[in-house]
């Protein structure tokens, strides 16, 4: 019974820019529902659309939150959160949904009761992609977002777009802390999942599109930067790294040119010794900058060291094996090789060198 009773109280939060009927149309379904705690907030719509938010307190008994001018989705909803979390002290979790319609009363309760069941997990109402009413804009960037966030990031969820989400009030609290302004806010929220350890439960919901979500703000290349911007850092650090072997190599050179090392050139030790600092900076890089880990050198230096070897040792047979069925053009078949394996290398980095606890 009191389970019950709770499943009504878990605040349903929406962010609402410039609505329509739309909205009050789903804040009466809402209510008819019975759901009693129903935070909207205003995100600088402006004069012309205070009609809305007005019925939404008097017809509908919503609390609204308003913006001066348009801050964006992701601030729309960390300043719900702060409300929620200072209005409701024993709540649960809070529940976000779209304004536009896509998301009903139904969807939108099963996620709370999602959210009871689980209450240590992010709850996301997942959409289905498949089927001749999903709009080609919709579709493609879901993919395309959803394709690289599992190889850049290894998290894997079937819907990476959705607006309808079940948040654990302790994950609000950490939220407030993490950056993004805009659309990209729901994405990082994703990334701060595997950060954080928390899991990931999706909740199969109705695909409702409206005039073709044509009043879609989201652009799934420019909101997914910062997915994007982890592979960037990667390939920085290995184009960086190459420039740092170069250098050095040419500073040995010129170092260690009147020097005698037996049968040791001056050229094998240059070569040595700019590898070596070279693949120390690019461990480095790839520890603190690219994929910030939190574990310990004498963990991650081992695992780096061993990929470098067996990726290096990989190269060398892959490009003797193949390079005589094309002619014995030994470099037109290593740089196709390497490319192979430096993708390769970023996912192994990524989940087993620097690997989180």
């Amino acid at each position: 019974m009191e389970q019950t009773k709770l499943r009504w109280e878990v605040p349903v939060v929406i962010p609402s820019y410039e609505p329509d009927e739309k909205l009050p149309a789903l804040l009466k379904d809402l209510k008819a529902a019975g759901f009693r705690n129903i935070v909207l907030v205003d995100d600088g719509s402006g004069g012309e659309y205070g009609h809305f938010f007005r019925e939404a307190e008097t017809l509908y008994g919503c609390h609204v939150l308003h913006h001066a001018v348009n801050q964006g989705k992701g601030r729309a909803l960390k300043t719900a959160f702060n409300y929620c979390l200072g209005e409701y002290e024993n709540m649960p979790g809070a529940v976000t949904a779209d304004s536009d319609g896509q998301h009903s009363p139904e969807c939108i309760l099963a996620c709370v009761d999602a959210m009871l069941a689980h209450p240590e997990a992010l709850i996301l109402g997942c959409r289905c992609f498949e089927g001749e009413d999903v709009p080609t804009r919709s579709e493609f960037g879901n993919k395309c977002t959803r394709a690289v966030m599992k190889y850049l990031t290894g998290i894997t969820v079937s819907d990476t777009q959705t607006g309808l989400r079940g948040i654990p009030a302790s994950f609000m609290e950490q939220l407030l802390m993490v950056k993004g302004e805009r659309f990209e806010f729901e994405t990082n929220m994703l990334l701060e999942t595997k950060a954080r350890q928390i899991p990931i439960v999706e909740v199969p919901i109705r695909t409702i599109y409206i005039e073709e979500n044509k009043t879609s703000h989201f652009n799934p290349v420019k909101d997914s930067v910062k997915i994007y911007m982890v592979f960037g850092k990667f390939l920085f650090s290995s184009l960086s790294s190459s420039v740092v072997d170069l250098a050095l190599f040419s500073l040995f050179c010129l170092l260690l040119k009147d020097m005698k090392w037996g049968n040791i050139t001056y050229i094998t030790a240059a070569t040595v010794f700019a590898r070596i600092l070279s693949a120390l900076y690019n461990y480095l890089m790839n520890l603190k900058v690219v994929f910030q880990s939190d574990s310990p050198v004498k963990t991650t230096l081992p695992r780096y060291v061993l990929l470098a070897a067996v990726q290096m040792s990989l190269s060398a047979f892959l490009v003797g094996k193949l390079y005589p069925l094309f002619g014995g053009l030994e470099v037109l078949v290593k740089m196709p090789v390497d490319i192979l394996l430096f993708f390769l290398s970023y996912v192994i980095q990524r989940e087993f060198v620097y690997a989180g606890k």
